[in-house]
C-alpha cells in the first residue's frame, strides 16, 4: 500500500512503485486525482512496460472514458471486493478477464456492475491489519455504502443496494482499536450519519465511553438532530458538516432536495444551544441559482452562527442525474476534473469568479479567521449584510490569493481590514471595541488549542517560594491589553457595540488568557501584575521584578502561587519532582 499526494510529482511516485518491481499495479482515482493517477500510470510504462495497471473507484466507475486509452489495461467499476479479486485470479490462471462483472476491458463500451458485496463479508482493514488508522492525518471510518437521498449533483447513491450498513459488533471493534492506538482524528465515511437516529446515539454513547479523546468528522443532516442528538454531539469531541448547499426552496427542489426554512433553523438552534461544533456546506450555480441567490444563501448561513462554511462551485459530476440534463439546464461545464461549471443561464463566467471571490473572502476572514463569536456583532455595526462586508474584504484582498496566507497572518489581516472599513463606513468611534473582540477571540482560540504545563506536585508547591525561582510565562498563557474593560465584554455576550460603547467607558484592561481546568480562562489583572508577568524573564528572580512592578513581597507571592497553580507561569528550570 502506497500513499501519494496530489502535490508530488508523479515521475518520483512511478519511480517509488516501480522499486517494489510489482506484476500489477491498482489505482484508486477520484474526481481530483484522476490526472495525477494518468500522469503517474504514463510514467510506468516506461519503467514497468511488463506490469499490468488497472484503476478503480468513483472516477472510473462514473467516468472511464479516457482511462483504457493506453494508460490502464483495465478499470474496475462500482465496488471492488468482488470484481478485483476475480480479475487477479484469471491473471494468476493466465486467463482473459472478459465476462467479469465491473471489469471494463478497452474498446468496450460498458460493463455491468457488480452486485453488491454482502458487507459481512468484507474484512476489516484495520481489525485485519492491512491499514493503520494512527497513520498521520488520520482514519477513514466507512460506517455504511450507500445514501438514502437521491440530490442530483451527488453520486453517493448511485449503484445497486440501497444503502447497508456495517454490524455494531465490527464498529464497536474498530472503536475499541481506535482507542487503543490513541487515534488523533476519525473521518467518519457515511454520507448521512444521523439517518438513523436510533443506531447514531448509539453510536455516539460507544464513542463517548470508549473514544473521548478522538476528534470525529461527521456529516449530518439537519432534519434528523433532536435535542438528545444534540447534546451527544456536544458530549464528544466532533465537528459536523450540513449540507445546506442552498437557502432558497425552489433551487434545492431542482436539484432533489427539500428544504423547510423554519425547521432547519430550529434545528440548528440545538446544536448551538447545546455547544456542539458544526459547519455548512453551499454551493453556488446550481440550476435556478443566482449570485443573488447565492449571497442571500451565505447571509442566511452566517446568520446561524456556523463555525465554519465550506463554499464550492457547482461541479456536473459523470454519472449524476444532473450530468445527463446539463446541456437541457444551459449548465455549461468543464469536460475534465473538476467538471465544475463555466457558465449558467442564470451566472455569467465573471459571475462566477465573483462568487469564488467571495467564497475565498469567507473561507480566510470568517472560517479560518475564527470569526463565528464575533462577525455578526461586527457587521450589524457596520450596517451591511454578511455578504456585502465580506465583498469588501474581498475587494481587500485583490489579487491575493486565499491559499497564500498563512495562519498566522491572518489576525493581522482582520484587524487592518476592520480598521479601514470602520473608518469608510464612519463608524470609527466603534473599532476600539470591535478591535478588542476580534482581539480576544484570537487569543481565546490560541488558548484553546494550546496544552497547559505540567502542574507542579503539592509537595514541590509546598517547597516553592515564588520569589526566589526564576520564573517564565507558560507558552500556553498570553498578555493581551483590551480598549475595554476585558470582563466586561465577556458579560455582554454578543454585544451590539452602539449600545455597548454608549453604556461603558474605554478605560482600557489587561488580561491573562490561558487554558485549565478542561477550559480557556481569562483573568484581568492589574497594571502591576500585568507588569510583572510581562516582565518574567526566567532569569531574573521574581523578587528582582516585584520592586519594579510597584509590588510588596506579600502581594507579588501570593499572586504567583496562584499563577503556578493555574498554569499561567512556570519554573524557568524542569522540575525535579
Amino acid at each position: 500500500m502506497l500513499e501519494f499526494f496530489t502535490d508530488d510529482d508523479p515521475a518520483v511516485c512511478a519511480r517509488t512503485v516501480a522499486s517494489h518491481a510489482p506484476d500489477l499495479v491498482a489505482f484508486s482515482v477520484y474526481v481530483w486525482s484522476r490526472e495525477c493517477a494518468l500522469a503517474m500510470a504514463g510514467a510506468l510504462r516506461q519503467l514497468l512496460p511488463a506490469a499490468i495497471l488497472c484503476a478503480g473507484g468513483a472516477e472510473p466507475t462514473a467516468n472511464p472514458a479516457g482511462l483504457l486509452d493506453g494508460a490502464f489495461d483495465f478499470v474496475v467499476r462500482g465496488e471492488g471486493e468482488t470484481a478485483l479479486p476475480q480479475a487477479v485470479h484469471r491473471l494468476l490462471e493466465g486467463g482473459q478477464l472478459d465476462g467479469i462483472p465491473g471489469v471494463l476491458l478497452p474498446g468496450a463500451s460498458s460493463a455491468p456492475l457488480p452486485s453488491p458485496a454482502d458487507l459481512e463479508t468484507i474484512p476489516s482493514p484495520y481489525l485485519s491489519g492491512r491499514l493503520d488508522p494512527s497513520a498521520v492525518g488520520g482514519a477513514l471510518w466507512q460506517l455504511s455504502r450507500g445514501c438514502d437521498f437521491a440530490c442530483s449533483f451527488c453520486f453517493d447513491h448511485k449503484g445497486g443496494g440501497g444503502v447497508r450498513r456495517f454490524s455494531m459488533e465490527r464498529l464497536e471493534a474498530e472503536l475499541r482499536l481506535f482507542a487503543r492506538l490513541k487515534v488523533p482524528q476519525v473521518f467518519v465515511l457515511d454520507s448521512t450519519f444521523n439517518k438513523v437516529p436510533k443506531r447514531a446515539k448509539e453510536i455516539l454513547r460507544l464513542i463517548r465511553k470508549m473514544a473521548p479523546d478522538i476528534h470525529f468528522h461527521f456529516e449530518v443532516r439537519s432534519e434528523f438532530i433532536d435535542a438528545e442528538m444534540a447534546g451527544l454531539f456536544a458530549s464528544i469531541t466532533c465537528s459536523l458538516q450540513i449540507g445546506l448547499q442552498s437557502s432558497d426552496a425552489a433551487v434545492l427542489r431542482g436539484v432533489g432536495r427539500g428544504f423547510d426554512r423554519d425547521d432547519f433553523v430550529n434545528r440548528v438552534f440545538l446544536l448551538n444551544q447545546s455547544g456542539a461544533i458544526f459547519g455548512f456546506d453551499l454551493i453556488f450555480g446550481l440550476p435556478g441559482d443566482t449570485p443573488e441567490l447565492f449571497r442571500s444563501s451565505l447571509d442566511f448561513a452566517l446568520s446561524l452562527y456556523p463555525n465554519h462554511l465550506d463554499i464550492f462551485p457547482l461541479a456536473v459530476l459523470p454519472g449524476t442525474r444532473l450530468y445527463g440534463k446539463a446541456e437541457s439546464l444551459g449548465l455549461k461545464h468543464l469536460d475534465t476534473p473538476p467538471y465544475t461549471v463555466i457558465a449558467t443561464p442564470c451566472f455569467t463566467p465573471q459571475e462566477l469568479e465573483d462568487a469564488g471571490r467571495l467564497a475565498a473572502a469567507c473561507d480566510l476572514f470568517y472560517s479560518r479567521g475564527k470569526a463565528v463569536a464575533w462577525f455578526n456583532s461586527v457587521v450589524a455595526a457596520l450596517r451591511l449584510s454578511p455578504s456585502a462586508f465580506l465583498a469588501h474584504f474581498a475587494a481587500f484582498m485583490g489579487e491575493t490569493s486565499e491559499a497564500d496566507v498563512p495562519e498566522e497572518a491572518i489576525w493581522g489581516m482582520q484587524r487592518t481590514f476592520m480598521e479601514r472599513i470602520f473608518q469608510e463606513r464612519r463608524k470609527a468611534k466603534l473599532l476600539p471595541l470591535a478591535l478588542d473582540l476580534v482581539d480576544y477571540h484570537h487569543h481565546y482560540a490560541s488558548a484553546l488549542m494550546a496544552t497547559p504545563p505540567k502542574p507542579l506536585s503539592p509537595k514541590r508547591l509546598q517547597k516553592l517560594d515564588p520569589l526566589q525561582e526564576p520564573l517564565q510565562l507558560s507558552a500556553s498563557a498570553t498578555l493581551a491589553r483590551f480598549n475595554y474593560e476585558v470582563l466586561e465584554i465577556l458579560d455582554a455576550g454578543e454585544p451590539d457595540l452602539a449600545d455597548f460603547a454608549s453604556c461603558f467607558q474605554a478605560t482600557g484592561s489587561c488580561a491573562v488568557i490561558y487554558p485549565a481546568h478542561g477550559e480557556v480562562c481569562t483573568e484581568s489583572l492589574s497594571p502591576a501584575y500585568f507588569e510583572l508577568l510581562t516582565a518574567l524573564d526566567g532569569k531574573r528572580s521574581a523578587r528582582q521584578l516585584c520592586r519594579k512592578a510597584q509590588l510588596s513581597e506579600e502581594e507579588a507571592r501570593e499572586f504567583l502561587e496562584f499563577a503556578i497553580a493555574e498554569g499561567i507561569v512556570q519554573l524557568a528550570l524542569p522540575s525535579q519532582d
